[in-house]
């Protein structure tokens, strides 16, 4: 081994477990609730970590990301880096400081935007195996602007077309600058689209980059004395084979990481599956973060088999298109019934939002190109997000989790039109 298996600063950082989800016959799940102690409080888990890419939750204040209730906030060390730079937060005392946000943060590890943005596909790459295939997939129309060796990766910024170079060294010194509470190791993301030979290169590459991230990342906690306390967490990756998810799990698992985050390529069908592969091999006292979800059913399936935080761009994306989340489905406020409909997006929802505007006036706003839609509905798809979770973390603790599943999954995937307001 060659870094240390422990540093005493990690007593810093904690997770606490809670209440185990069991069903009816007593059949034990994955799923639980918890506490994860971080310098800047504490997060009750299972939670939504509201995605603030380049330190802002897109059109909200952090007061008003405060109100809807989120926990802490996720940023993202790729565009940080590129812009304003890392050392521009450190400078500024950190990420909770620079975007005067005091509660816990995380920044994941910027190697998603690396693969992603560096095959052309933009802020998604399609996890439906139905693309373009091969171990080189690039997007139709696109170029790579990524290449990676064994050391690390070369990439192209998105922004000005300069070359840039990502080792996991360089990602643990990107985001010990940065100063989230929560840091994820430098990973090779894969796709559905790779051969399995390359998936298990990709995957042995991802543990020797894991092992030089730990070592990094206490040399830099030892060089930075007088700072926080930031937790690292490894990144399982492995796509849908279970052996491969199993082995990173192990691999991983034996290091000392504070946490760990599920990542990588899966298909929507598979997500509760592998998730509980990994709930399974995991320590059990450490928390894990599955990245990139927010759909009703795939945040019952992720708590359900063992995740216990998770984040998601979709509510602020969507409400800058006027979508809009109700118990009863996603709905768009283009449509022309809206233009004198003078009840809230939802009825008797407590959101900022509904509790003083109406569809009426959002939908005018959004015809108008005025801004404040985008922030409107953020608010409430952010609340929304954020409560159907915290509604999950009390059913797991008062042993209604499954009536709680059933009801809500039932009512928002009925189908059919927008019933609030209809004759």
């Amino acid at each position: 081994m060659d870094y240390p298996e422990s540093h005493e600063k990690q007593s810093e950082f904690g997770f606490t477990l809670g209440t185990r989800l069991t069903g009816a016959n007593g059949e034990r799940f994955e799923g639980r609730t918890g506490v994860i102690k971080t310098p800047h409080g504490e997060i009750k888990t299972p939670a939504f970590i509201a995605v603030g890419t380049k330190a802002s939750v897109k059109a909200l204040t952090p007061d008003q990301v405060r109100e809807l209730g989120a926990q802490a906030v996720l940023s993202n060390a790729y565009h940080l880096y590129l812009a304003p730079g890392a050392d521009v937060l450190d400078e500024a005392g950190g990420l909770s400081a620079f975007m005067n946000w005091n509660g816990p943060t995380f920044t994941d590890s910027g190697g998603f935007q690396v693969m992603s943005l560096g095959s052309g596909f933009k802020k998604i790459i399609d996890m439906t195996g139905d693309g373009p295939g091969g171990d080189d997939a690039v997007a139709p129309g696109k170029e790579r602007l990524a290449n990676v060796d064994n050391d690390g990766v070369w990439f192209k910024s998105h922004l000005d077309g300069k070359m840039h170079r990502f080792t996991p060294e360089v990602s643990m010194q990107v985001q010990h600058q940065i100063g989230a509470d929560i840091m994820f190791a430098f990973d090779e993301l894969t796709t559905l689209h790779n051969s399995r030979g390359y998936q298990e290169e990709a995957l042995e590459r991802t543990r020797l980059w894991a092992r030089r991230c730990v070592k990094e990342h206490f040399r830099l906690t030892d060089e930075r004395e007088g700072k926080d306390y930031q937790a690292l967490f490894g990144v399982i990756q492995g796509a849908q084979y279970e052996d491969l998810r199993r082995k990173a799990c192990q691999d991983l698992g034996d290091m000392p990481f504070d946490g760990f985050g599920i990542g990588g390529a899966l298909e929507k069908e598979n997500l509760g599956t592998i998730v509980r592969w990994c709930a399974e091999e995991l320590p059990e006292d450490k928390p894990r973060h599955l990245l990139g979800i927010s759909e009703p059913d795939d945040v019952f399936t992720a708590i359900e088999n063992g995740a216990d935080t998770f984040d998601c761009v979709s509510p602020t994306r969507v409400a800058r298109n006027s979508a809009f989340y109700s118990p009863h489905g996603r709905f768009n406020l283009t449509g022309a019934r809206y233009k004198r409909d003078f009840t809230p997006l939802v009825e008797g929802c407590g959101c900022y939002t509904c509790q003083n505007f109406t569809r009426a006036y959002i939908h005018h706003l959004h015809k108008a190109n005025e801004l404040l839609s985008h922030t409107l509905i953020s608010i409430h798809n952010e609340y929304f997000t954020v409560g159907l979770v915290d509604s999950a973390r009390e059913a797991i603790e008062n042993g209604t989790f499954f009536e709680l599943k059933e009801r809500v999954l039932s009512a928002y995937y009925a189908g059919g039109p927008d019933p609030q307001g209809l004759s």
